[in-house]
């Protein structure tokens, strides 16, 4: 099981603790990178994509393969690249054969009597106890000269009311599944499945494209995938939240490289929920509205 590392933010110096995650390998071994918890993260302010991919070496198999780099957004808005140690991974214990069961030793045979010791004496005869005596058959009662009436039942009461049946409760929500993120298309995929894992149905292209990325609809919300390689602006933010207000419907933000102070603040004060994709395909919420979207989901 990969281990967790405690890891800061450089910025607003909030503590969180990272565990990084587990790839299979083509041979069905797991494979997980081991992050340097004595090395501190580094913020994340521009995207070069050979530098998106680390190759990780099954400890199975020895067989290299390219997984995303590890990285964790914080709650401040700042994306963070976590530390790699240089140890190779360490690979999954196998159990050992087991044990054979311990043969019992056979009993050791009696050792024979002395000739001129005395014959042991016999056991004393046990008492056969008496046989039981049978009691007595229970005497019949005399036969009733006529057969009495069969009682009727009583009638039934009128059953309760029953009480009014209760409300569903609402159906809970599996595990999240992820596409690893690799091209603008996978940004937009991982979306549309986070977005119907909340609970939206309908997904399609917006008719409205906006200014930058790519504009998803669903029934009540508009959603905006930004897969640009920097961080969104207080404008961006605007033309979503003017778009979902002519549309009547909420809005949502899905950013690949994060948000400035200024976009932040002017998403906090429109209430439009803002998230951070990482590479693995997982949204991070990373305001208030957003945190509210992701535990609640679609209305």
């Amino acid at each position: 099981m990969p281990e967790s590392v405690p890891v800061r933010c450089p910025v607003c110096r909030r503590a969180h603790v990272c565990t990084a995650p587990s790839y299979p390998c083509a041979c069905g071994a797991p494979t997980a990178v081991r992050l340097d918890g004595a090395a501190g993260p580094a913020v994340l302010a521009h995207r070069a994509w050979d530098e998106e991919w680390v190759t990780v070496r099954c400890a199975a198999c020895g067989r290299g393969n390219q997984w995303p780099h590890p990285e964790l957004g914080c709650p401040c808005g700042t994306v963070l690249r976590l530390a790699l140690s240089d140890a190779p991974p360490a690979a999954l214990p196998s159990p050992g054969p087991t044990a054979p069961a311990p043969t019992p030793s056979p009993d050791p045979a009696p050792e024979p009597a002395h000739p001129l010791a005395p014959a042991p004496a016999p056991p004393p005869a046990l008492a056969r106890p008496p046989a039981p005596t049978p009691p007595p058959a229970p005497a019949l009662p005399p036969a009733p000269a006529h057969p009495p009436t069969p009682a009727l039942p009583p009638t039934p009461a009128a059953p309760p009311a029953s009480p009014p049946a209760a409300a569903p409760a609402p159906a809970r929500r599996g595990p999240f599944r992820p596409v690893t993120i690799r091209t603008a298309r996978d940004a937009v995929t991982a979306t549309a499945l986070y977005l119907r894992w909340l609970g939206y149905r309908g997904i399609r292209r917006a008719d409205q494209r906006p200014p930058s990325g790519v504009g998803l609809a669903a029934h009540g919300l508009v959603a905006q995938v930004d897969p640009a390689l920097r961080p969104a602006a207080p404008r961006d933010v605007e033309c979503l939240w003017l778009t979902a207000m002519t549309e009547s419907a909420g809005c949502a933000y899905f950013s690949l490289a994060g948000y400035d102070e200024d976009a932040r603040a002017c998403a906090d004060t429109l209430g439009v929920p803002l998230f951070v994709l990482g590479l693995t395909g997982i949204p991070t919420p990373v305001n208030g509205p957003g945190r509210a979207l992701a535990e609640a989901g679609a209305a």
